[in-house]
C-alpha cells in the first residue's frame, strides 16, 4: 500500500487524496509526504495510522520528512502508534493544546474513558461538548457493534483557532458499511449501503423498521443532521465509496433535514481505492453550534416522523379476503 501526505487535505477537498491512495499489496506501507507543507484533517492522520496497524512495523517505510509542519504527525502520535523512529522535534503553538493525538479504542470501557477526556483535552464549553462527545461516542460504538475491526477504532480529532472548528476523524479497518447493512438489507453497491446507513430506522441487525430496542439505525443519520444544521462537513467512506454532505448556504434560517441523505447538498463517488472497513470525519464550528438538546428533537422529529411513515407505506398495500 501506498499513501501520500499532501499540502492540504480537508473534507473539502479530500477528493484527490482519496483517489491517490494504493491498496495494492497490504503487507507493506509505504508513506511519503509534501516536501514544503503538510496540513491534513485528523481523518486522514487515522487512515494512515489503521493502514499502519494492520502492517508489521518492519514492512512500514516513512520517506524523512522535510515539511516544518511535519512536527504535526509526531504531536498527533503518528510515530510513536506505528513504532517508526522520529528525529521531528515537536512545536507547541499552544501550550494548553486542544487535540487528541491518535488513540485505539478496542471496547466499551476504553470509549468510557476516552469520552470522559474529551472536554479536558479540548478545553470544550458544556454547550459545545454536547455535540462532540455524542458524536463520538455513536461512532465508535459503531465500530465496536458492527465492523469485527481487529484494530478497534482508529480515532484523533483536532481544534482549528482560525475557524474555531473541532475536525474529527474515527476510522476502521473491519468489514465496511455494505457488509454489515447486508445482513438484514439488499445493498448491491458500496454507494447503496452508504446511502441505506445513513437513513433513518435502517441498521444491519434487523430489517425491523426503526431497529431494535438496542439498535435503532439513527447514529450516522443524527451525526449527519448535526452536521447540515450547524452548516459542516462530513463524510463517509467505505469499499470504493464516498458520501460527502456539502456546507449549506449561509442566510438559510430553516434549514429542512431529509431522511433520504441524496436530497441533501452533497456529492458522491463510487471510483476511489479500495477501503477495507469505514472512514468518518466531521467538522463541527463552535460558533454555529446550537442548543444540543433542542438540535436533537429536531433531527428525533424527522427520524420518528420517517418510521411512521415507512411503517405505513408497509401496511398499505392490497388485502384479501
Amino acid at each position: 500500500m501506498r499513501i501520500h501526505l499532501p499540502n492540504s487535505a480537508f473534507l473539502g477537498n479530500i477528493d484527490p487524496f482519496l483517489q491517490s491512495f494504493d491498496s495494492s499489496d497490504s503487507s507493506r506501507l509505504e508513506i511519503t509526504a509534501n516536501k514544503k507543507w503538510i496540513s491534513i484533517h485528523p481523518v486522514v492522520l487515522s487512515m494512515v495510522a489503521a493502514l499502519g496497524l494492520n502492517v508489521k512495523t518492519q514492512n512500514i517505510h516513512c520517506e524523512e520528512l522535510e515539511a516544518t509542519s511535519a512536527h504535526y504527525l509526531e504531536r498527533m502520535g503518528l510515530f510513536k502508534l506505528l513504532q517508526i523512529k522520529s528525529s521531528i522535534k515537536i512545536i507547541e503553538h499552544e501550550p494548553a493544546g486542544r487535540f487528541i493525538p491518535l488513540t485505539i479504542i478496542n471496547n466499551s470501557k476504553d470509549l468510557t474513558n476516552f469520552i470522559s477526556e474529551i472536554v479536558p483535552m479540548l478545553h470544550l464549553e458544556p454547550k459545545q461538548a454536547e455535540p462532540i462527545k455524542y458524536i463520538m461516542s455513536e461512532l465508535v460504538r459503531n465500530v465496536l457493534e458492527h465492523s469485527c475491526s481487529k484494530i478497534g477504532a482508529v480515532v484523533s480529532a483536532q481544534y482549528y483557532k482560525k475557524s474555531n472548528t473541532i475536525r474529527m476523524g474515527v476510522v476502521d479497518t473491519g468489514v465496511g458499511i455494505k457488509k454489515t447493512i447486508n445482513e438484514s438489507y439488499i445493498a448491491p453497491t458500496h454507494l447503496e449501503a452508504l446511502k441505506l446507513a445513513l437513513t433513518p430506522g435502517i441498521t444491519g441487525t434487523t430489517r425491523k423498521e426503526g431497529g431494535t430496542e438496542f439498535n435503532a439505525g439513527a447514529g450516522l443519520f443524527f451525526i449527519k443532521s448535526i452536521a447540515k444544521i450547524n452548516r459542516d462537513f462530513f463524510v463517509i467512506y467505505s469499499g470504493n465509496a464516498m458520501y460527502k454532505l456539502l456546507k449549506s448556504a449561509q442566510g438559510m434560517e430553516h434549514i429542512r433535514l431529509h431522511a433520504d441523505p441524496f436530497q441533501d447538498k452533497h456529492s458522491k463517488r463510487e471510483d476511489l481505492p479500495f477501503w477495507e472497513g469505514t472512514v468518518v470525519g466531521i467538522d463541527i464550528s463552535l460558533d454555529a453550534t446550537k442548543e444540543f438538546s433542542a438540535l436533537l428533537d429536531a433531527i428525533r422529529d424527522i427520524y420518528i416522523k420517517t418510521i411512521k411513515e415507512r411503517k405505513k407505506e408497509k401496511y398499505r398495500g392490497p388485502r384479501f379476503i
